[in-house]
Order: C-alpha cells, then sequence, then structure tokens
C-alpha cells in the first residue's frame, strides 16, 4: 500500500512522509497539525514585530504613515479575537476596597409590592387605588426605620423574610422614590439610561459602571465581571470586562488534552513584543488560569447554604446561580471590584398575584433567598461586599386590574456587609402629590448609586461625579458613620 504524503509545506523541511512522524496514523496527524499551528504562531509574531518597528518608525518620523500601522495592526487584532482573549490595560495587583454588585430587575419592578408607606395619609391614597390582596401586610420584624429626624416608615414584603437577620443586623436597606427625570415608561430607553448613567448623548455609550472602574484603579482581569452570556451596557467600555455564565465557561476551544500546551505556546508568543497586545494576552491568560483552577475543584458553598432550593446546586437556572458563581470568584481570589447580575419578569401588567402570593411575590422570594444564600456563604467576607439592586422605573400607584402599569419611582435595595445608616435610607414626601399617577422622584438614581459607590470604595465627590457626567452629584447618607 502506498503511504500518504502531505505537502511539505505543513512538515519540518527534513520530512516529506507524515508516517515517519509516528507509528500512530492518529498521533502522526496530530503531530503535524502541532507542527503547522506553529509555524502559523511563529508567523503571527514574526507580523507583530513587524508592526512593532512600523510604530517606531512613524513615531521617529521615518515616513511610516499612521494609516498603515492602523490597518496592519487591526488585522492581527482581528486574528486574535477568536483566542477569546480578555482585552485590557490592568495589572494584576489586588486592590483594596472591596466589591460592588448591581443587580438589574428587567421589566420595572412594582417598588409598593417591596416596601409600603405605614403612615397615615399614604395608606388612605393606598386604599383607594389598590385592592387589598395587593397590601402589604404589617410585619413587627419587616419593619423599616429612617434615620434621625425623618418620621416616615414602611413596611417590607414577607417575600424578603429570608433576609431579616441581615434587616436586624443594619446591613440591608431601603430607598423609596428612586428615579431620573430623563427616564420615560419605555423599557429600552430607560434601562439604557441605568445602565450607561445618563443618555447616550451624555456618555458616549459607555457603562457607568466601566467608568467606575477608571476611579478604582488597575486590578485583575476579574475586577470587573458580568455573569451572564452577553455584557451588561453597564460595562461596556474601555476597561475589558469579563462575560462568564459561570467560571468554567472561561476556557480555550478546542481538545482539552491540547490546552494547557496551547496557552503556554500562546504566552511565550506574546512575550518580548514592546506592543500593547502583549499586556492583554497576559491578562487574557491569566484570567484563564485562575478560571481553570477554580473550575477543577468542586465548588462547596458554606455549610446549610443552598442557591436554588428545590432544585439542584449546579441547575443553571435562576438568579442564584449567578451569586453561587460569583460567590465562587470572590472566595477564589478572583479579587473582583463590581460585577453585574440580571433577573429578569418583573413587567406585571397583569396576573402579579397577591401581597403574599403568586407571580411577583414569587420573583422576590427568589431574589431574597438567592440574596440570603450569597451572604451566607460569603460569611465574615461579606464585610467587603455590597449588593445593589435596582430597576427601570416603578409601576403606578393605582392598580390596572390584576396588575400595574409601567410608572415612575422605584425602590433601590442595598444588602451590604459594610454597616447602613438605617433600614430606610433618603427622602420621602409621601403619596399625596403624585407625579401624573406615579411615585414621584423624591431620590434621584445616579445619586443613590454614586453614593452606594463613594461609600464603598471611599472616593471622593469629584471622582464619582466623574462616572455620571452631565449632572451635579448630589450625595447622601448610606453608611454608618
Amino acid at each position: 500500500m502506498e503511504r500518504p504524503v502531505i505537502d511539505s509545506g505543513w512538515l519540518p523541511p527534513d520530512c516529506r512522509d507524515l508516517r515517519s512522524l509516528a507509528d500512530d496514523p492518529g498521533d502522526a496527524i496530530l503531530r503535524a497539525e502541532a507542527y503547522a499551528v506553529a509555524e502559523e504562531n511563529r508567523a503571527v509574531r514574526d507580523r507583530l514585530r513587524e508592526l512593532n518597528t512600523l510604530e517606531e518608525e512613524q513615531q521617529d518620523g521615518r515616513g511610516v504613515s499612521r494609516r498603515r500601522f492602523v490597518v496592519g495592526a487591526a488585522a492581527t487584532v482581528t486574528a486574535l479575537a477568536t483566542t477569546q482573549f480578555v482585552s485590557t490595560r490592568a495589572s494584576f495587583a489586588a486592590t483594596p476596597g472591596g466589591t460592588l454588585i448591581h443587580v438589574f430587575l428587567f421589566g420595572g419592578m412594582d417598588g409598593l409590592s417591596l416596601i409600603e408607606p405605614s403612615a397615615a395619609a399614604d395608606v388612605a391614597v393606598l386604599n383607594d387605588v389598590r385592592e387589598n390582596p395587593l397590601r402589604i401586610p404589617t410585619a413587627a420584624d419587616l419593619k423599616l426605620s429612617p434615620g434621625p429626624g425623618a418620621a416616615s416608615t414602611f413596611n417590607l414584603s414577607t417575600a424578603f423574610a429570608p433576609l431579616q437577620p441581615y434587616l436586624a443586623a443594619n446591613e440591608l436597606a431601603f430607598i423609596p422614590g428612586v428615579s431620573d427625570p430623563r427616564l420615560s415608561r419605555s423599557h429600552f430607553q430607560a434601562t439604557d439610561a441605568c445602565n450607561l448613567g445618563g443618555l447616550p448623548a451624555d456618555t458616549g455609550g459607555r457603562g457607568f459602571l466601566d467608568s467606575l472602574i477608571d476611579a478604582l484603579g488597575p486590578g485583575t482581569a476579574f475586577r470587573s465581571v458580568g455573569i451572564g452570556t452577553t455584557l451588561p451596557r453597564s460595562l461596556v467600555g474601555t476597561n475589558g470586562a469579563l462575560a462568564l455564565s459561570s467560571v468554567g465557561s472561561l476556557s480555550l476551544r478546542g481538545d482539552a488534552r491540547f490546552q494547557g500546551p496551547t496557552a503556554e505556546a500562546i504566552r511565550g508568543l506574546f512575550t518580548g513584543i514592546n506592543h500593547p497586545l502583549e499586556d492583554s494576552v497576559a491578562a487574557g491568560l491569566d484570567a484563564l488560569a485562575t478560571a481553570q483552577q477554580l473550575a477543577a475543584v468542586e465548588y462547596a458553598p458554606a455549610a446549610g447554604v443552598n442557591y436554588t432550593p428545590g432544585r439542584e446546586v449546579n441547575d443553571p437556572r435562576g438568579v442564584g446561580r449567578s451569586f453561587f458563581e460569583l460567590a465562587r470568584l470572590i472566595k477564589g481570589g478572583a479579587n473582583v471590584r463590581v460585577a453585574t447580575i440580571g433577573m429578569g419578569g418583573y413587567d406585571t401588567h397583569e396576573d402579579q398575584g397577591t401581597a403574599t402570593n403568586g407571580y411577583l411575590y414569587n420573583r422576590l422570594r427568589e431574589l431574597a433567598a438567592a440574596l440570603r444564600a450569597f451572604f451566607d456563604d460569603l460569611g465574615p467576607q461579606r464585610q467587603d461586599v455590597t449588593v445593589m439592586v435596582s430597576t427601570e422605573f416603578g409601576r403606578r400607584v393605582a392598580q390596572n386590574g390584576g396588575g400595574t402599569d409601567h410608572g415612575h419611582g422605584s425602590v433601590v435595595t442595598v444588602l451590604s456587609g459594610k454597616p447602613v445608616a438605617s433600614s430606610l435610607l433618603g427622602n420621602w414626601g409621601g403619596l399625596q402629590q403624585l407625579d401624573n399617577g406615579d411615585v414621584r422622584e423624591f431620590n434621584n438614581l445616579f445619586d443613590v448609586f454614586g453614593s452606594i459607590m463613594k461609600g464603598r470604595f471611599e472616593l471622593t465627590d469629584a471622582e464619582v461625579a466623574r462616572v455620571f457626567p452631565s449632572r451635579t452629584f448630589t450625595p447622601m447618607p448610606v453608611f454608618a458613620t
């Protein structure tokens, strides 16, 4: 039988016969492929060195045009995109200040179904426009009390009863009447503005959490992480955030047997090339190594912690799984500074349910259970973690059949291992004067976000103001002094 011969361009110069590479045909093919990949990598490295030379010549005024260099660099970067590496300018020193997690509730959560004012005048308004099944019952251990000098009190939905220990420990707070004049009743427009920190024209399309990373300084490749299959708008920008559905999802494609050698080959390929891509690839490979190290060991939450009640712990459904992955990163030492989680299903025009049962109650109960599991799992490490939960807008005060329609002022929830000033934060002016049937804006959304960021990371007012362009930042007390 005639032995197979392949093009010598795919084999070492001294070998023209595929079979001479190994006795087993399969091994011979793998060795030939490895040689071909090495040759291809060598060509890419040579191209990067050429680009570096071109850049130096251009800077020295030796006649190479910026256009020629940029076109060449763009072609190389496009080729590298298939390797899943993260482009980041971060160094790898851990930075102090803790972690901020933004949970976004898509659909417009009905704030009055989460916390309800108990002042007689507010109760009178609600009695006129909401049926009793939607009203939050009074529970002695689920009352929210404002700080000194304020008289308003609120009742908390029993859906959040799992968080009662953290309410009692001054680690849980709520801010009512939160909105911004630039938010409409359009899901798309309001969600976009909430994640950008303003209108696209004001922000240049950059997410507010990516702008926050500028103030926090360098960190690991995991310093900003979106838990999910796509990067949220709030993390879009210049700082190279990661989007992960799970820790194990960050990996090189292809046969697992060759992932380690491939990563090392790429690291060598992009080391010592004196080009910005060197840092980018190093960041991506370090993130890859951390993820693989964490994924290699089955994560076991703290004793008694169940992120997905009624489901298997590895069930990808539900917000609990997202918190499971975040705990894995934080406890694993990935040095997460900013992270996001999304939870949908809050557009309750109909079949909203009652204050103690039904669709919305069950969504809130699932969220509360996940938050409780997360903080229980973190244990003492929760002192360095703050979670803020928001939505694009609230619902109208008046009930419409079995649900509520798009409104304005909503609620921001703060769960923080750094103690809060009181369980009820911000201003509240009551329901006697509504905003075209909606809860009025008593607390600006971006002042709330900014004040939480300022307290969590000990930022200056000027640093926070740069995160939210085209408006004046007015801080408000959030954390205990």
